[in-house]
């Protein structure tokens, strides 16, 4: 059985990992090799599908990981994360701080994907911890779930984006309904269970630095009136967030100037992350460096110092999308397919549920939400279930339980310096917490729409 395959697979990574303490990336693609030749793969095949995979998942994110870091990198050395960090600190509070990280999480979390949110906020998250004496996790927990709520619910992250043209939902309806989810599901998943997980996993909160992503954040301590204004500072950060809203804004009018193609590619060149983080990077040099009279040299050698600290968790990261790979290749998902082959369970359930166990079985929640999206159109017919709230649904599935075959997995990991197990009973249990959240909020909606 395909699912038993799976299984015994993550065993036997979690004791090359725990108990011989092998290096992740040398575990991850030993266990590759391991599950493609028990799911039966043609031996032609297993490599290419464990290069794909790595290929696939570093080419989408290496680019956009490595100038997140320069620019993190850029921001910190030059106290502008410590002016972030200090002016948030002092609006908001001591008492308040980790709403004020949810806030600013969200918002950004809206136009930015997972990992590049993940690498322009954890330098700010550091220092504010630092500032505050806090755990970083006590702040990194709350950061991490919006971002996941954002990623799972709202366009135009990929996976609802593309759910909603798989099921001819409105995205405008998707947008608002995946609003009124997403906003008590992130309270819920993020300052609420932050409590609750210091108080059963309280080693994981002992730590006040954190992982290889932290070290981004790691710079100098300034007097606050030789960093650069908190205008320009911010600007900076969310820079990012400013041009992809801007190129999905614009986008939206191309049906109505459909003579003006060559704007619509131009524009949609200059809101891909890639190109974002570059020109992001590029204001940087100058806000953070060129403006404030540092020496090119010693801007160069920040952008030089933050990708060091990030090329291990590359390779683990890829490393994770070669699993993924062999999983998707070796036929996993179409066995989860037949198992749910004529339910008469309700759709949006059956959505979620379907969701749900591809996520455990294959790891990346994109993946997840497209392959239960053709299992569960023909099985929606003849029913009057909303199509936003299946969206939502599938989306909901799509989030649960992200564990060693999802890259987001070891991002955490890495980022916040977690043990595995740590990793477990944070943010595994936190995804999972917004998958169920999301799906009761979805059940409650689907009551009144």
């Amino acid at each position: 059985m395909p699912l038993l395959i799976v299984a015994l697979g993550v065993v036997v990574l979690l004791i090359l990992i725990m108990k011989f303490k092998i290096n992740t990336f040398i575990s991850l693609i030993v266990v590759a090799f391991f599950i493609a030749l028990a799911l039966g793969m043609p031996l032609a095949d297993i490599v290419k599908s464990i290069e794909s995979g790595m290929g696939g998942t570093l080419g989408g994110i290496a680019l956009v990981f490595g100038l997140g870091a320069i620019l993190g990198k850029l921001i910190a050395d030059a106290g502008g994360a410590q002016r972030i960090a200090m002016t948030l600190i002092h609006k908001f509070g001591e008492k308040n701080i980790q709403w004020a990280v949810v806030v600013a999480s969200f918002i950004i979390g809206i136009a930015l994907f997972f990992e590049v949110g993940l690498v322009l906020l954890i330098p700010i998250i550091y220092q504010i911890a630092k500032q505050v004496k806090m755990p970083i996790l006590y702040l990194g927990l709350p950061m991490v779930a919006a971002l996941s709520v954002t990623h799972g619910f709202l366009p135009p992250h990929p996976g609802p984006t593309v759910i909603s043209q798989e099921y001819g939902a409105n995205v405008g309806m998707v947008l608002l309904y995946g609003f009124i989810v997403a906003i008590p599901t992130t309270i819920i998943a993020g300052p609420l269970f932050t409590k609750v997980a210091k108080k059963y996993i309280p080693s994981a909160f002992e730590k006040m630095g954190g992982g290889s992503m932290t070290e981004i954040g790691d710079a100098k301590q300034f007097k606050l009136e030789d960093t650069p204004g908190f205008g320009i500072s911010a600007f900076t950060a969310l820079f990012p967030v400013i041009l992809m809203a801007a190129a999905t804004v614009v986008s939206l009018l191309e049906e109505s100037l459909a003579d003006a193609s060559w704007f619509f590619d131009a524009i949609a060149m200059i809101g891909a992350p890639t190109t974002v983080m570059l020109l992001s990077v590029l204001l940087a040099i100058y806000t953070m460096g060129v403006a404030r009279n540092i020496p090119m040299k010693d801007v160069m050698k920040s952008a030089e110092n933050s990708i060091k600290t990030i090329g291990m968790m590359l390779l683990i990261i890829g490393a994770g999308g070669a699993l993924k790979q062999v999983l998707i290749d070796g036929g996993v998902g179409d066995y989860v397919a037949v198992i749910f082959e004529g339910s008469t369970i309700s759709p949006l359930i059956l959505a979620w549920l379907i969701a749900a166990v591809l996520r455990v079985a294959q790891g990346s929640a994109t993946v997840a939400a497209l392959t239960t999206a053709g299992l569960v159109i023909p099985m929606m017919q003849g029913s009057d279930v909303n199509l936003a709230l299946m969206v939502l649904a599938t989306g909901a599935g799509s989030i649960i339980a992200s564990h060693v075959n999802d890259t987001g997995f070891w991002i955490i990991k890495e980022s916040f310096g977690l043990t595995i197990k740590e990793t477990f009973a944070t943010w595994t249990v936190l995804e999972t917490v917004i998958s169920i959240s999301g799906l009761a909020f979805v059940l409650l909606l689907s009551l009144f729409v």
